[in-house]
């Protein structure tokens, strides 16, 4: 199986490196975003806000801001934490400052795989385009019994660009699904939370 890909890679031509540079490039940015978004970043809301509920119920703000690491929820409850005992509007203005700054970590880079997906297709089909014309011009000027030869042969060279290039974007498209769900995730979390939290923490400025 390994000398068919290694024979395959070989016969595709000079396409075939750069959808192998894409392909290294999408295989980086889905092992860097699955150890954010499914490791990293990833928690139980709800038990994390029962954790801060049942701190802050015992007046304990220091010991509830000591939960908070700089994962996207823990930063949102801490910028509550910083305006606890203030009005809704303060905490809610710190609320979306630490949003503003988190959700593009959540986001980052993953919108690249569906780009590796379009660009390593692409290259496959054009590296199949161009082995097609070579292998045409070839038969052009061949003998005619072995016209039939060259140019299967041709055309079996040339389509390893476009095999490899879909072997390459298929992946690409499934990961982009997979951490585009769990970014969408995430964020509906850091709404969520940051509801909770200003309702938490800030008090009503006309109470007595």
């Amino acid at each position: 199986m390994i000398e068919f890909v290694a024979k395959a890679f070989r016969d595709g031509g000079p396409f075939m490196y750069p959808i192998l540079a894409v392909s290294i490039f999408a295989a980086a940015i889905i092992i860097e975003r699955i150890y954010f978004l499914a490791i990293k970043y990833s928690i139980d809301d709800t038990a994390f806000m029962t954790k801060i509920r049942e701190i802050l119920d015992k007046a304990d703000t220091d010991a509830a801001q000591k939960l908070c690491d700089s994962s996207p929820i823990p930063r949102i409850v801490d910028s509550a934490l910083k305006k606890a005992g203030r009005p809704a509007r303060e905490v809610q203005n710190a609320v979306d400052e630490a949003a503003m700054e988190v959700l593009p970590l959540v986001e980052r880079r993953v919108h690249y795989l569906a780009m590796a997906a379009n660009v390593a297709t692409l290259l496959g089909l054009l590296g199949t385009i161009i082995g097609l014309m070579h292998s045409f011009n070839a038969v052009a000027g061949a003998e005619p019994s072995q016209k039939g030869a060259i140019l299967a042969k041709g055309i079996a060279i040339a389509l390893n660009t476009t095999a490899y290039g879909l072997t390459v974007a298929i992946p690409c498209l499934f990961f982009y699904a997979f951490l585009q769900s769990k970014a969408n995730r995430l964020i509906e979390q850091v709404d969520r939370v940051a509801v909770k939290m200003v309702n938490m923490v800030s008090i009503d400025p006309d109470s007595d």
